[in-house]
């Protein structure tokens, strides 16, 4: 009776750990906001230079709720685990036919993109530049992006109208329309987080997230 009452003692008064007990989570920001609140998975990448595309790649992010990264610093396996990806540059080499951001993007595009599969998969476009200083370049770097994402087989989304810039030519413009989002800011500063609102707004409607 003894032993048995000591058995019982120890098992009342010894801690337990329940094996339902939720473990600490191990979910990043990018799992949460990619898998729970849209159909599809969604990343932002960019490179940058000065700055200004990071800022606007900010904007998308915040607007989306996704997360946003170099794209110096991805992986294969990071964009292939996506549906739908949203891409920026800036625009340094003007009137190049190649190479035009001077960025990560210069070498990712020629040395890293065609030994990946990225048919099929959604793809935005973003890009800044400059409307005064390059009038007859602005933002052509992101016309790169579109081209070779879309040689690539991505299906491309999120044109947007040439109303209110000033610029003369871009190699971003496609039948009247850019490509995609384009900021300028150095000129129109206080613009770029409401294109970059309305844009993620436009792309949600083309079922891009």
């Amino acid at each position: 009776m003894k032993l048995l009452l000591t058995i019982a003692t120890a098992c009342l008064t010894k801690p337990t750990t329940l094996a339902f007990a939720p473990s600490a989570s191990k979910y990043s920001y990018n799992d949460r906001s990619t898998t729970s609140l849209y159909a599809n998975k969604v990343g932002v990448y960019f490179s940058t230079t000065t700055g200004n595309c990071e800022t606007i790649a900010g904007y998308i992010s915040q607007a989306g709720g996704v997360e946003m990264n170099d794209i110096g610093d991805a992986s294969d396996s990071d964009l292939l685990g996506l549906d739908s990806i949203i891409v920026g540059a800036p625009t340094w080499h003007t009137d190049a036919d190649m190479e035009r951001s001077g960025t990560e993007w210069d070498s990712w595009l020629y040395n890293t993109l065609p030994n990946i599969d990225l048919s099929g998969k959604n793809v935005a476009v973003f890009g800044v530049g400059d409307q005064q200083s390059y009038n007859d370049y602005y933002c052509d770097a992101a016309g790169e992006l579109y081209d070779v994402f879309e040689k690539a087989g991505c299906k491309m989304m999120g044109f947007t109208s040439t109303d209110g810039y000033d610029h003369s030519s871009s190699k971003a413009e496609r039948d009247g329309k850019f490509v995609g989002l384009l900021c300028d800011e150095d000129n129109q500063s206080e613009l770029s987080e409401g294109r970059a609102n309305d844009w993620v707004a436009q792309l949600k409607e083309e079922g891009f997230f």
